[in-house]
């Protein structure tokens, strides 16, 4: 369904500061790649090159750039408080009213007798598998070859994409998102060695997702050994994240590709772990606590800061260690400059 431009401020409660040569949009665009009928957005300074030779119908701006150099003038500006979030908005538009929610059992899919959901509202997909026991919310769909072990619990408005898996007893609450390929309720790394031989631990856990989790493709959620391994509300999971038996993710976290948490670690609210960072065994990271890229966290770590580096130091204490770092060639030559000139003034010494 297309937005007129009028449509298009009162869906992201922007202003219309100027016109252009398109009344109507119907797709969306990054700014160097949209053409006339794309809706395109500057959420970055470092765009604005981009910006100025953008071919978008429209572009969402943040409040007060349209007073300096513009695109020309075929491109329609609105001004919003948050472009980045504003551009959201649109993809969700056009996204959801490309999406089919078809409801019912399509033809391939195995679904055991006794599930109980409302056929009318909920869609499975072709090549799905639900087992015994399990519980499907209204507005649900199951995409094709996804597995729903036995007894998995499934809210509202969730979306299971294509080959994902729930294994047994494991929860999900409402308006949950699972991209293709990952896997809930994995079994844990558990084993002990015994007589020579690592001899596996039973995991008889389980995993709950809360309402609003998403999980990122090929991402793996172990079940706890005993009890709860859990992701609070809101928290969003990347692609290829590992996340180890009895962990606890508090509310609203970010946890970004290729990042793992060891078993029995935890998070507090509005924890973000950047690309590759990790969190050792039993481990606790506080409220709003961020680690940036490739950080490891080896002990507590406290809410409200930034730490960097392997292990996890503030911010600011491991930019000066690096600082100094980088300085050791430099105050290695000049060392080696150093010995060169005490060895000139012993030799000259020795030969008076």
């Amino acid at each position: 369904m297309k937005l007129t431009l009028q449509e298009l401020a009162d869906l992201t409660g922007g202003k219309i500061v100027r016109s252009g040569a398109v009344s109507e949009f119907g797709n969306m665009g990054a700014l160097d790649e949209a053409e006339q009928t794309d809706v395109s957005f500057l959420g970055n300074e470092k765009y604005h090159q981009d910006y100025l030779k953008t071919g978008a119908g429209v572009v969402l701006i943040p409040q007060g750039i349209v007073s300096g150099p513009c695109p020309s003038d075929k491109v329609a500006l609105v001004e919003v408080e948050n472009p980045s979030l504003a551009f959201a908005q649109v993809v969700k538009h056009f996204v959801s009213v490309g999406r089919d929610f078809i409801p019912g059992i399509a033809d391939g899919a195995i679904v055991a007798d006794d599930v109980i959901f409302d056929h009318t509202k909920v869609s499975i997909k072709a090549g799905a598998i639900i087992e015994s026991g399990v519980v499907i919310g209204d507005g649900t769909e199951v995409g094709t070859g996804s597995v729903i072990g036995i007894g998995v619990k499934i809210g509202d408005d969730c979306l299971v994409h294509s080959n994902a898996t729930v294994r047994e007893q494991c929860v999900l609450g409402d308006r949950v998102i699972l991209q293709p390929g990952c896997v809930i309720g994995s079994d844990g790394y558990g084993y002990e060695l015994i007589d020579g031989k690592h001899e596996k631990v039973d995991q008889v856990g389980v995993v709950v997702l809360e309402n609003d989790v998403e999980i990122g493709a090929n991402t793996t959620i172990d079940r706890a050994r005993f009890g709860k391994t859990v992701i609070g509300e809101g928290s969003k999971i990347d692609n290829l994240v590992q996340i180890a038996h009895n962990v606890r993710i508090g509310k609203h976290c970010l946890v970004v590709a290729q990042s793992g948490m060891a078993g029995s670690s935890s998070l507090g609210n509005y924890v973000t772990l950047a690309a590759q960072a990790g969190v050792g065994g039993h481990i606790k990271v506080h409220d709003r606590a961020v680690l940036t890229a490739q950080t490891g966290a080896l002990k507590d770590l406290k809410g409200d800061m930034v730490y960097k580096g392997m292990p996890a130091r503030p911010l600011r204490e491991e930019q000066k260690k690096l600082a100094h770092i980088a300085r050791l060639p430099k105050l290695a030559q000049e060392v080696k400059n150093l010995r060169a000139r005490l060895d000139q003034i012993e030799s000259q010494d020795a030969t008076q």
